[in-house]
């Protein structure tokens, strides 16, 4: 099999490792026009995007190598299942990317590898990084993926190589990692290699030395193992305590047959998606996972937003008078959020919001934010529909 068909395998199967970002096919050029496609290419290999300082950046996600010697449940590449194994050299790899870039096919690589041997895999996909960024001059975005028990020798050169690393813990603690891959170590092997490689990356900016600085990253497999969301956020706000992530990723369970779990019933994408809504009023909005509203098992409502739950569930804070509040009351109120919160206290420096439509005009869903609002000590008026249930009485 030549370099191209193994290229487009592992671009393909790197779907399944469901981290950062979601696959696509190549997108049309800026014309209209699909890009060029080197020779011997094909518009099925597969191309990501991820989001890199506000701007969205195709890359190429794909996999060192398809071979791996762990058993994980969940995972298609799992030891010992009838699985195509595939290997890309770093040269191979290296050179075929460079030739995607210079296509402009892609901007990025996020590369993750399956295990054999920690160290062995490791050493690939840093050589990998090693000669794009010497050999071909790439100063472009990558992403590289660390491995369970990574030796600092080899995070210390991957956080110098990679705009982003990241370390997939999978569950939010041993428990429920139990359940998803018996013979992986949470503490140590994951956790550990997370904390260690956020450390690193402070230490070297604190020294001056340019290093990832897109930060670290994590993913959670959501479901089979039986976490609850407070479980998930929990950890996660942990992490964000301990400046040890930039952000967390959730990914729905989708059950792969002839794996442990095929049996297992596929996570609602609803669910991960309030789970990314939570996630986004921790990291913007101030809220902690603690304070979020969830059910007697530990799960977020899935009937509506968290940050409407939350409203709900404390009718004392409202009301909130435009004209007084701060930053920290106003993005408590659904409907405004940093920005619009921003353009508020920016113009009330030249009088009073008196209506519906200058917040409308300073960015604030007013459908939503209206019945939780004062403007000049009078409560706006409100469609009935819209107005949240059991909160009418509040605002009388």
């Amino acid at each position: 099999m030549d370099i191209r068909d193994r290229v487009l395998w592992l671009s393909r199967v790197a779907q399944y490792d469901v981290c950062p970002e979601a696959t696509a096919a190549f997108p049309p050029a800026p014309s209209g026009a699909r890009p060029r496609v080197p020779e011997g290419f094909a518009p099925e290999h597969r191309v990501s995007h991820v989001a890199v300082r506000g701007r969205r950046m195709p890359v190429l996600k794909i996999l060192q190598t398809s071979a791996c010697e762990r058993d994980c449940f969940y995972c298609p590449f799992r030891a010992g299942r009838d699985f195509r194994r595939e290997t890309l050299s770093p040269d191979d790899l290296a050179y075929t990317f460079d030739q995607m870039v210079r296509a402009g096919l892609v901007e990025g690589l996020f590369l993750s590898s399956g295990v054999v041997g920690t160290a062995r895999s490791m050493d690939r996909m840093i050589a990998t990084a090693e000669l794009l960024r010497r050999k071909y001059g790439f100063r472009g975005y990558i992403h590289l993926k660390l491995l369970p028990g990574a030796e600092p020798a080899h995070i210390e050169r991957a956080i110098a190589l990679a705009d982003r690393v990241s370390v997939n813990l999978e569950a939010p603690n041993p428990q429920r990692l139990e359940r998803l891959a018996p013979h992986k170590e949470f503490r140590g092997a994951l956790w550990g290699t997370l904390l260690r490689a956020a450390a690193m990356i402070r230490d070297a900016r604190q020294a001056g030395r340019p290093v990832a600085r897109a930060g670290t990253v994590t993913q959670f497999v959501v479901g089979p193992a039986g976490e609850s969301d407070r479980e998930l956020l929990s950890t996660t706000q942990a992490l964000y305590d301990a400046r040890a992530l930039t952000r967390a990723y959730f990914s729905a369970f989708s059950p792969v047959p002839d794996t442990p779990l095929e049996g297992e019933p596929p996570t609602s994408l609803l669910r991960e998606y309030r789970l990314y809504q939570s996630d986004f009023l921790m990291r913007y909005y101030g809220f902690r996972a603690d304070e979020l509203v969830y059910d007697a098992s530990g799960y977020l409502p899935l009937d509506r937003d968290p940050k409407l739950a939350w409203a709900l569930a404390h009718p004392e804070r409202f009301p909130v008078e435009v004209n007084r509040a701060g930053r920290f009351e106003l993005l408590r109120v659904p409907g405004i959020g940093p920005r619009a919160a921003d353009r508020i206290l920016k113009a009330r420096r030249w009088g009073r919001l008196r209506d519906l439509g200058q917040l409308r005009r300073l960015g604030v869903n007013t459908s939503r934010a209206a019945p939780f609002l004062l403007l000049d000590g009078r409560a706006p008026a409100v469609q009935l529909p819209l107005f949240p249930v059991g909160m009418r009485h509040a605002f009388l």
